[in-house]
């Protein structure tokens, strides 16, 4: 991996972990473009997850912050409350973590036929989110749990985490601002999780795109990673996501043509 293939990828990743388009979808797409295999790439797409997870704990430090002190007070109020929602919204991720792994880890192979069905997928989503109106109100428990529904579903590539949990919280009724913010909160754990799981793994022999590759991808991901987060959530609060449904379908449709 040369070292501008290593910042457009870290770019790639970075804005579309945030915006609805399938950040490992696009991911696969550009590792076969580019004829990068998935062995030497795993340091760095390790590297690249790790800096998203970075940018948005750098969007949302203040948020998190006031969530961490009212938790740690040890009493029920609406910071535990809303931690604990995320631990409900975890649940269904680790289930097909746990017991489906290898299954997923097979289907990133580079089948653009499969990640361009799956843009598709993503794109219906979109538009039903974008159609389909409710009232709005608070996220629960329950909701918490559909959404992570949601978020386990986007463990195959070319449905988009963002997009999914998104869509599924807007059809079920939830305020605008907070399923954006719920949306990328509830995914810090379970992306750092796996990623400290994967190196336990790793065999120290393994071959990688080199340390300055690493660096400059994950700098390129955390940047645009951190200003495609707060696009996102200003799109999702003036209810502009149809015209990423309409990318969904043009991205999907041309990886079914590369495939």
């Amino acid at each position: 991996m040369s070292l501008l293939e290593a910042i457009i990828l870290g770019i790639v990743q970075g804005l579309t972990e945030f915006l609805p388009v399938s950040s490992s979808g696009h991911i696969e797409i550009g590792k076969v473009l580019f004829g990068v295999d998935a062995e030497s790439s795993f340091y760095f797409t390790v590297a690249v997850h790790g800096a998203t997870v970075l940018s948005t704990i750098a969007v949302f430090r203040k948020e998190i912050g006031s969530l961490l002190r009212g938790f740690f007070k040890f009493r029920m109020n609406d910071e535990t409350s809303y931690i604990l929602k995320i631990f409900v919204s975890m649940i269904p991720v680790g289930f097909v973590g746990l017991l489906m792994k290898d299954k997923v880890e097979a289907l990133f192979d580079g089948n653009l036929l499969f990640v361009g069905s799956m843009l598709v997928i993503t794109a219906a989503l979109l538009a039903a989110a974008h159609f389909i109106r409710k009232r709005e109100r608070q996220i629960g428990y329950l909701d918490a749990l559909i959404i992570g529904v949601a978020q386990a579903l986007a463990v195959v590539p070319g449905i988009s985490r963002s997009g999914a949990t998104i869509a599924t919280g807007l059809m079920i009724g939830n305020r605008k601002d907070e399923i954006a913010r719920f949306s990328f909160l509830m995914v810090l754990i379970p992306v750092l999780g796996a990623n400290f799981l994967e190196l336990l793994k790793v065999e120290n022999t393994m071959a990688g795109p080199g340390t300055t590759a690493i660096i400059a991808g994950s700098l390129a991901a955390f940047v645009s990673g951190y200003f495609a987060c707060r696009w996102m959530i200003g799109l999702v609060r003036r209810s502009k996501l149809i015209g990423f449904s309409v990318y969904c379908v043009v991205a999907g449709l041309l990886a079914i043509l590369l495939g």
